[in-house]
């Protein structure tokens, strides 16, 4: 059995719910549920929501059969031919025209559930405070403004750029995947609202592991600008066992660097408490009140004035090996935060993780030395 939007307009007319001048795109929202014997169409008309059951047999008692999902605030319109009969006759068929009554939900919840579920109602609030969302012509930036199906929402998303980045992967299996994070990739949006690539949003496809942030897998992080090793849980249970070994500090993690000058002792470790520096909160520095951080250092090579070093991080600090070293007057090359620009990207690099996987193995994985740092050191890397 089929039924033409045009027909469903010629019924909303006999009902006196339009006009002979009200045209057929003025029916929204259109959903037609169709079997041999019946239709049940809803639709938007004049920013109310209605429904018609059409076919040869509907009559009252038969409502619940044929239309068994029916919402609970349906009100059934008295027949505008014979307010006796609940049934209308329309070209030798019968039809009953039902009022939906709106209920109304958050602007965030129904955007997240009904409008696409594919995004998490934490970044569809993020699209709604940036003026991504209009609702009835207008932008609306406040998550909890609350709407009905009668609204009409508009969405203008920003362009992702996601599917241009490039992600080496090293390692995956059920459970974990390794990657090799380009320099000046994000591991995750910070906060705000992202449009570039982020390592999340590359693997989120990947993973159920806080899938409803923008953080998707995310159980450690690397700078912007450090490259290197990346382990990525996909699961929960992945990410627990990954979490608490960082937590313990049972991992054990490589980094090489190339310094801005060459520190005095060849090796040594540095036990220096690390706090956010109050002039310039997104910094750190070297702060007796602040969380104790310590790294060991090996001098691989060096020149007159530049050295390339293994670091070993035993703390997780965020700038940790760059607070320290610039703490030594040797910052990294490149850093333009604690250092000079004095290069073409941060000269710091997760060289290998070693990590005991969800499986129980023990594994040491390696990125490979980029090719900026072999131009520094040709002859030792």
């Amino acid at each position: 059995m089929k039924i033409s939007p045009r027909t469903i307009l010629k019924i909303a007319r006999l009902y006196q719910l339009a006009d002979d001048n009200t045209p057929v795109k003025a029916l929204r929202h259109l959903k037609v549920q169709t079997d041999e014997s019946h239709i049940v169409a809803e639709f938007i008309l004049n920013k109310q929501h209605f429904a018609v059951l059409y076919g040869s047999i509907v009559d009252e008692e038969s409502i619940d059969e044929l239309w068994p999902s029916r919402p609970a605030n349906t009100e059934m319109l008295p027949n505008p031919l014979d307010a006796s009969c609940t049934e209308t006759p329309f070209q030798g068929k019968f039809v009953m025209m039902f009022q939906i009554v709106p209920t109304k939900q958050r602007l965030d919840i129904h955007l997240s559930t009904a409008f696409d579920p594919s995004i998490s109602r934490s970044l569809w609030q993020k699209y709604i405070k940036a003026g991504y969302v209009s609702v009835n012509q207008r932008v609306v930036t406040t998550p909890k403004f609350e709407v009905d199906e009668t609204d009409e929402i508009a969405v203008k998303l920003p362009e992702q750029e996601q599917a241009s980045a490039e992600l080496p992967v090293l390692y995956e299996d059920d459970d974990v995947i390794v990657v090799n994070k380009p320099s000046g990739l994000l591991t995750h949006a910070k906060g705000g609202l992202s449009t570039e690539p982020t390592v999340a949003e590359i693997i989120r496809p990947k993973t159920s592991f806080a899938s409803d942030t923008d953080r998707p897998g995310i159980v450690h992080r690397l700078d912007r600008d450090t490259s290197g090793i990346l382990i990525i849980a996909k699961n929960p249970d992945a990410a627990a066992h990954l979490q608490k070994q960082f937590a313990q500090r049972t991992t054990k993690k490589t980094y090489l660097a190339a310094t801005d000058g060459v520190p005095k002792l060849a090796a040594a470790k540095i036990d220096l408490p690390i706090g956010r520096n109050p002039s310039a909160p997104s910094t750190f520095r070297i702060d007796p009140n602040g969380k104790p951080a310590q790294t060991t250092y090996r001098v691989l090579a060096a020149t007159d004035n530049q050295a390339l070093i293994e670091l070993n991080p035993t703390t997780g600090r965020t700038h940790q090996l760059r607070v320290h070293m610039a703490h030594l007057n040797t910052p990294i090359l490149g850093d333009r935060i604690y250092g000079e620009p004095n290069a073409s990207r941060l000269m710091l690099h997760a060289h290998k993780l070693e990590i005991t996987l969800p499986s129980g193995e023990r594994k040491t994985f390696e990125a490979a030395i980029p090719n900026e740092f072999k131009r520094f050191f040709p002859e030792d890397l």
